[in-house]
């Protein structure tokens, strides 16, 4: 089971395609810790209980900027639940951060989107491209012959997608051991997307180095997800051809919780799916969610269902 929780909204970057730009003036919601401390103790027991593995993913806003998560990734990993985080890496540049990473992290994924003064510039923040790269290298050298994964995601635009493939060889040399991607998406701020968004033929290009991209990545002992599925998710956005998804296992293997405490198939089904996690007491509850997905979506299926938008549905991760 893979859980994604976005435990903050607060947010240290200017990312004019996010939500979560600090320069916004929303409200900026976490998390209680004593709730994500209760929830995630269930979540361990469900693990022990049902024999199958969970993977607690924290997201935000930036995630490590949340107080919390230091301790209560580490009390649950000593519960047997492997942890998660994808961060911006302003704080990699902290050895007191890294080595609690490496104590207790399963995976770290740092997202990175071009070429440093692109990086820059896009990020808000002179130095965001050193201090992820100083980050990343260090993490890797710091970890030794330990299990902690460091991937790395590049969301790709307009005018980053030609850097690509170099970006992915500098990543290489950084240390990491996975690489996966996305395509800018409207949703979350639609003013910057019109300009930024890829088009039918930057998918094509895409398509066309991947293969031989992911093999020169191979022989260096990296991994280049998202397979073939996952470039035709691409394409049909690029094209306005909506997927759908009929069926999507709702709460079987997957789990989106938001900072609010509300637990949904995912991050696009809350307000329609979502069960507040404070109703979710025993492990039998846990086991029930995929039904009362199920039921939720056979009494009003989202028109979001109708192209989903939701990357693990087609195959980011596959190698």
């Amino acid at each position: 089971m893979i859980v994604l929780w976005r435990t903050t909204t607060r947010c240290n970057y200017a990312c004019g395609f996010c939500a979560y730009d600090r320069r916004l003036d929303i409200a900026r919601d976490e998390v209680g810790a004593a709730e994500a401390l209760r929830f995630g103790r269930l979540l361990a027991d469900w693990s022990r209980a049902r024999a199958t593995p969970v993977l607690l993913s924290w997201l935000g806003g930036e995630p490590l900027l949340w107080r919390p998560i230091w301790e209560l990734s580490s009390t649950l990993a000593d519960q047997g639940v492997a942890i998660s985080a994808t961060t911006n890496g302003s704080t990699l540049h902290r050895s007191a951060v890294r080595a609690a990473i490496v104590t207790h992290f399963a995976e770290l994924t740092v997202s990175i989107d071009g070429p440093a003064p692109v990086h820059d510039r896009l990020r808000g923040r002179v130095g965001a491209w050193d201090t992820v790269r100083t980050g990343l290298r260090a993490l890797a050298a710091e970890r030794g012959n330990g299990p902690l994964k460091l991937r790395a995601n590049i969301v790709l635009m307009r005018e980053t997608i030609a850097d690509f493939p170099d970006l992915c060889a500098a990543l290489a040399d950084w240390g990491v051991d996975e690489i996966t991607f996305n395509q800018l998406g409207g949703r979350d701020r639609p003013a910057f997307f019109p300009a930024q968004r890829l088009s039918p033929a930057d998918v094509a290009g895409l398509a066309s180095v991947v293969p031989e991209l992911r093999q020169r990545l191979a022989a260096r002992g990296v991994t280049l997800c998202g397979d073939a599925r996952y470039l035709d998710r691409l394409r049909a956005s690029a094209a306005e051809e909506p997927l759908a998804v009929d069926d999507c296992r709702p709460g079987r293997g997957f789990l989106f919780i938001d900072e609010h405490g509300i637990a949904a198939p995912c991050s696009f089904s809350a307000a329609a799916y979502g069960v507040p996690i404070a109703a979710l007491r025993t492990i039998a509850d846990l086991d029930a969610l995929p039904a009362d997905f199920a039921a939720a979506r056979a009494a009003q299926r989202l028109a979001t269902c109708d192209d989903c938008p939701s990357t693990q549905t087609f195959a980011k991760f596959a190698a």
